[in-house]
């Protein structure tokens, strides 16, 4: 098969034509969606999803999955959000800094407990997601910050535009290309596919394992706790049920793009079109009279749908693969 043909049959290509097709559907109902300036804010909507699909792709692709991102998003947020209030003068740089280290030390204690104990991801991270919950509800007693309580540059700094785009869409695109590098052009990168594809043979060659899958969590963490500022700022609200389910979300863009579930197999591509998808249809979900409380229930049936697809196509090539054995033999 040519290059070319390849690249029309790949699940990014055919990802991106069903982005495209949704968004001239939509554009025939509501022709003002694609105007560049819509479309800019649909980007700006969907930076989060992106920023937690490129740290969750990396913890996928070596085996594992993150149910904890969007509690640590939302733990990380109210820290910064009351030192804020606190000391509303503390330089942007530091809030962020304390932000992304707050939400790696929560990927460390995922990590480790993965890592160190041999407990199964799903176990430890749904039981992290509902602990990093109850923090929010124990240090803020249940109660909310508001814009009025948060300084100005505290909520300014991800709404800045920059060359027409604001800062939040800014930083996931920086993380885009950064994560591109990273899988491409780092023994860390080649170390997250060695693991999901074979960890057994990886090992041979080297390789911790489990030290590769904690470095995993402790990136998604990081991402995580920097997406919790940029949401708090943005939104200007922090409370305890913020970004509630929002992992779905997160899963949902990593599967539908191509991100295996087993391991080994995916792209940054792949995790971008996945959440620009699901970006596409949240804002969509208005234009065409349905009500957004359906975005739960879409990510669910695209995850099914996606891992079915997977699925089918890893069967198709087995046989594929045992029909030229046997013709050999």
């Amino acid at each position: 098969m040519s290059p070319t043909m390849r690249l029309l049959k790949s699940r990014e290509a055919i990802l991106a034509g069903a982005i495209l097709l949704l968004t001239l559907a939509i554009a025939i109902r509501f022709p003002a969606f694609i105007k560049p300036s819509t479309l800019a804010n649909v980007f700006n909507d969907t930076a989060p999803l992106i920023i937690l699909a490129l740290g969750q792709m990396a913890v996928i692709l070596t085996r594992c999955i993150d149910l904890s991102v969007a509690a640590n998003l939302a733990l990380t947020g109210m820290a910064v959000a009351m030192l804020n209030t606190l000391m509303p003068g503390l330089p942007i740089p530091v809030i962020l800094l304390v932000a992304i280290a707050l939400g790696a030390l929560m990927g460390l204690v995922n990590g480790l407990l993965v890592w160190k104990l041999d407990i199964p991801p799903i176990v430890v991270t749904l039981g992290t997601m509902t602990i990093y919950r109850g923090i929010i509800f124990l240090i803020s007693d249940g109660q909310w910050i508001n814009a009025h309580e948060m300084s100005d540059a505290f909520k300014a700094f991800p709404r800045a535009v920059i060359l027409g785009l604001p800062v939040l869409s800014w930083i996931a695109i920086i993380i885009a290309g950064a994560f591109i590098l990273l899988i491409r052009r780092t023994p860390l990168g080649r170390a997250f596919y060695a693991v999901g594809g074979n960890p057994h043979a990886a090992v041979y060659t080297g390789i911790n394992v489990g030290m590769t899958q904690c470095l995993a969590f402790v990136m998604s963490g990081a991402l995580a706790g920097l997406t919790g500022y940029l949401w708090i700022a943005r939104y200007a609200v922090a409370y305890v049920d913020i970004a509630g389910g929002f992992e779905l979300e997160v899963v949902a863009a990593c599967v539908i793009g191509g991100i295996s579930i087993a391991g080994g197999l995916g792209s940054v591509g792949g995790a971008l079109l996945g959440a620009l998808f699901l970006g596409i249809v949240k804002n969509a979900l208005p234009v065409v009279n349905i009500s957004p409380f359906w975005q739960l229930a879409i990510s669910g049936s695209a995850i099914i749908i996606a891992v079915a697809f997977n699925a089918t196509s890893s069967q198709t090539k087995g046989r594929v693969i045992l029909k030229k054995v046997e013709l050999a033999l």
